[in-house]
């Protein structure tokens, strides 16, 4: 009862037989299902999600980015949108933030045309693919041109399920399906496809106004999470693309995506100042709101330092981590930055739990091997964190513990100043 209700999990009981799970395996899946598109680094796994709102659990798999590319675009064009795929990346918090998805859309009807694009953008790029046709036979040929690398088919209609359908189950690649018919066809399209033996589905209400599509994906996201109701609890799939001709209006629209609940993201373009704040969105609400963001252990060069240049040691909490470091950055001193694990506390707070002590620091410091980087052995600890001093010099015998400044905004002119004791 616990498990049809979703209070319990089914890997929480160490006794269950795997006879037991897979009988169970209904109550026990997540509403919405999960599922992979793509292959290798490029693969975007969405779904799998159990709450309505991420402050009651955590949102689990965040949505893949696509952008279009057509049939009707010249050679540059595709060209210019897939380096801007791949050139449009960025390092944060030890994570690589990028767009994953390219959505090749036929547009003429034409099975050789579309084939040819297709092997383009698979030549070309790694990412994951969303193939889009009406035409059947052109959407077969380019399925099969590809499938290997799995990619998401768009998109089975009433006519022609059979058909999708088969194709689908024939290359183990997601589908996804969308009905004239508002919810009711919706359903009986999932229901029939379901009912076809496949498991991996994608829905699209056809929605193209953004207030009509907010509605469908709020009711479908309540539907599936609330009451457990399966035809509709499969990932979705969005086109700010075709709700406006303004780049930047769109990226307002896909931002809302981000928040209300699409799997997949179709874009017409990639231009960095609107692909960036949508991965940052992405990052921070697919973020578990009961777990902090951390930075990982490390010592990190900032600028390009030598053996005199000056370290400092932060905790690896990501926003003290971003704010320091890019202190130090706009500073032109180069440094070493030495981030010791405090479990993503801040630094007061990890001193007062103990986890930012001289031992601690101590220890971690002598682990990264931060007195292999320089000569002058001064360590310039946080101005908040000056109670650790005594205990740290204790640890680290050969090193002169420097008092920084409390404030990272204090951070440039100190550095500008110092000089190796």
């Amino acid at each position: 009862m616990a498990l049809a209700s979703g209070s319990a999990e089914l890997d929480a009981c160490p006794y269950v037989s795997e006879e037991a799970k897979e009988q169970l395996a209904e109550s026990s899946a997540p509403p919405v299902r999960p599922l992979t598109v793509g292959t290798g680094d490029y693969e975007v796994k969405v779904g799998g999600e159990t709450v309505m709102f991420r402050h009651e659990k955590t949102f689990v798999n965040q949505p893949g980015l696509a952008v279009l590319v057509t049939t009707e675009m010249d050679e540059a064009a595709v060209t210019d949108k897939l380096e801007k795929l791949q050139k449009f990346q960025y390092e944060r918090v030890g994570l690589n933030l990028r767009a994953e998805m390219v959505a090749v859309k036929d547009t003429s009807g034409d099975a050789d045309g579309f084939v040819a694009l297709v092997n383009k953008v698979k030549d070309n790029s790694p990412a994951a693919l969303i193939l889009m046709s009406d035409n059947p036979d052109a959407l077969t040929a380019g399925v099969k041109a590809c499938a290997d690398r799995k990619p998401l088919i768009y998109a089975a209609t009433e006519d022609t399920a059979d058909t999708l359908g088969a194709l689908a189950k024939e290359t183990g690649c997601a589908l996804a399906i969308r009905s004239g018919d508002g919810y009711d066809g919706l359903i009986g399209l999932s229901e029939k496809l379901t009912g076809m033996g496949l498991k991996d589905l994608v829905l699209d209400t056809g929605a193209r106004t953004a207030k009509q599509a907010f509605q469908d994906q709020t009711l479908i996201r309540r539907a599936a999470t609330k009451q457990v109701f399966r035809p509709l609890g499969f990932p979705t799939i969005t086109f700010p693309c075709d709700m406006t001709d303004n780049l930047m209006d769109e990226t307002l629209l896909a931002g809302m995506f981000v928040a209300k609940y699409a799997g997949f993201i179709v874009m017409s373009d990639l231009e960095a100042h609107s692909l960036f704040p949508l991965l940052l969105e992405r990052l921070n609400i697919y973020t578990d709101p009961q777990r902090p963001m951390t930075a990982e252990q490390g010592i990190y060069p900032i600028g390009d330092p030598d053996e005199n240049s000056p370290t400092l040691v932060t905790c690896n909490f990501s926003l003290t981590y971003f704010i320091v470091s890019g202190e130090i950055e706009g500073s032109r001193v180069a440094s070493w930055l030495a981030v010791v694990d405090t479990e993503g506390l801040s630094v007061l707070t990890a001193w007062a739990a103990g986890k930012f002590t001289g031992e601690t620091v101590g220890t971690a410091i002598n682990k990264m091997g931060l007195g292999d980087k320089v000569t002058h052995k001064n360590l310039i600890i946080p101005g908040y964190a000056a109670a650790i001093s005594g205990e740290l010099e204790e640890e680290l015998a050969d090193w002169k513990i420097l008092v920084g400044p409390r404030e990272a905004a204090h951070i440039p002119k100190y550095l500008k100043e110092w000089k190796p004791e």
